[in-house]
């Protein structure tokens, strides 16, 4: 027998519905008057259609070399033909740090990745109906990963969270519908929180900053594990106002991703989400991008882990396809988050048409007094990382961190830390 949901999250649900509702009927007369739009991508630039648009893109590099054209010609045909398309993909991280809380001072780790989509209804139009599947194995070179570099300087945070030795995993196993000319998208099946919540440009830990303060929610909102079971509704309100909302499984596990079928029906702890954005043009989603997230998650009993909300904002913004500087920041009330307030400040370059991403951030944090038990002293950190698209389907990113203050090594006052990462695409 499924349990009954606590009267907060019902009120939460009931309430995200009924402003659905309200919207999707309030739009769809202008949706029927102005049929030809624009294609939207509400997922972030790490989702599995977003990094595969992203990989797509023709791209200057640094050298001129382009291995097995005739395959990913193929992969293009096969892609054009039956709507289906694939990647496998390796990537790899590498810090070395300063001031560690033991004897190690290097930490590396690697991922390989095999994702699809698969346009299986209304293909060749708006409407299109999508299977989405990713699967990865996350594996240590070093006894402690490269994830597990933030915890060794005793920063309170991430470092590349992707980059775990966590082994295989599911990330995506659901179904995307889109509606009203790609205006209103539904998602529903075993997702990643992280491709809905808090998004702009420089936000992947493939492909962006290393730090996860300078990413989705600045590290102040206790996002579920991968491939946790929830849906999400994503709407284009007018042409410049959207809503993404939805509500997820607390308690996922991606090693074990089929057990939050049980977890979710009878555990009911749940994570849920609002947002409200504007952007300049649907084209534009992320580089020209304001919004403002709220979220909620009920109480953990067998993690301990207690209930919470917060809000976070984001404002990012391009000029001349060059400059992209971005000002982000959340807070959170309990809820098992990493931080409780956070303030991320920076920007992005492109050099050379392209060929080169340079990313400058600052920020300054609380650690979640909630989460520690304890008030910690607040942390300071200056990130820089430039990525080089060394050929086509390889690039290169080094990355310099400077953290001050880090909060769980009171011994000392800052801790350098210098981070490589390489992505290839394989297949």
């Amino acid at each position: 027998m499924i349990k009954k949901m606590n009267l907060l999250t019902k009120r939460t649900v009931y309430l995200f519905l009924t402003v659905i509702m309200l919207l999707f009927f309030a739009q769809s007369s202008f949706a029927q008057n102005n049929p030809d739009t624009t294609q939207l991508q509400f997922g972030g630039p790490g989702s599995v259609t977003g990094q595969q648009i992203e990989d797509a893109k023709p791209k200057a590099t640094l050298f001129d070399v382009d291995i097995m054209q005739g395959y990913y010609d193929w992969k293009d045909r096969l892609k054009k033909n039956s709507g289906f398309s694939y990647t496998v993909d390796y990537t790899s991280g590498l810090f070395t740090a300063t001031n560690t809380l033991n004897e190690e001072n290097t930490f590396a780790s690697g991922a390989i990745r095999f994702f699809s989509s698969w346009d299986l209804v209304g293909r060749g139009t708006k409407n299109t109906g999508t299977f989405i599947f990713k699967i990865e194995n996350r594996h240590g070179y070093t006894s402690i990963p490269a994830s597990g570099t933030a915890s060794q300087i005793g920063y309170v945070g991430l470092f590349l969270p992707t980059l775990s030795d966590i082994g295989t995993r599911l990330t995506n196993l659901y179904w995307k519908q889109n509606l009203l000319g790609g205006r209103l998208e539904l998602i529903g099946g075993f997702i990643d929180v992280t491709d809905w919540v808090d998004l702009y440009i420089l936000a992947s830990p493939w492909n962006g900053f290393f730090n996860f303060a300078n990413a989705t929610g600045s590290a102040t909102i206790p996002v579920p594990d991968d491939a946790t079971i929830g849906a999400y509704v994503n709407y284009l309100i007018t042409d410049n106002l959207y809503v993404i909302g939805g509500l997820a499984d607390a308690n996922a596990n991606s090693t074990d991703p089929f057990n939050g079928f049980s977890t979710f029906f009878n555990d009911n702890e749940y994570f849920k989400s609002l947002e409200l954005g504007w952007i300049n043009s649907q084209d534009r989603f992320y580089f020209n991008n304001t919004h403002i997230t709220y979220w909620h998650v009920d109480e953990r009993k067998n993690a301990g882990v207690s209930a919470g909300w917060g809000l976070n904002f984001s404002i990012s913004h391009t000029f001349g396809l060059k400059w992209m500087p971005y000002l982000r920041g959340g807070y959170a009330d309990k809820g098992g988050s990493l931080l409780q307030k956070s303030l991320s400040a920076g920007l992005g370059y492109h050099l050379k048409d392209g060929i080169s991403l340079v990313g400058l951030g600052f920020n300054w944090n609380q650690p979640n007094e909630d989460t520690y038990g304890q008030k910690l002293r607040n942390q300071f950190s200056t990130e820089l990382f430039c990525r080089f698209q060394v050929i086509k389907r390889f690039e290169l990113t080094p990355d310099i961190q400077w953290v001050i203050n880090p909060a769980r090594n009171p011994t000392v006052d800052q801790s350098w830390v210098f981070g490589l990462r390489g992505r290839i695409i394989l297949l």
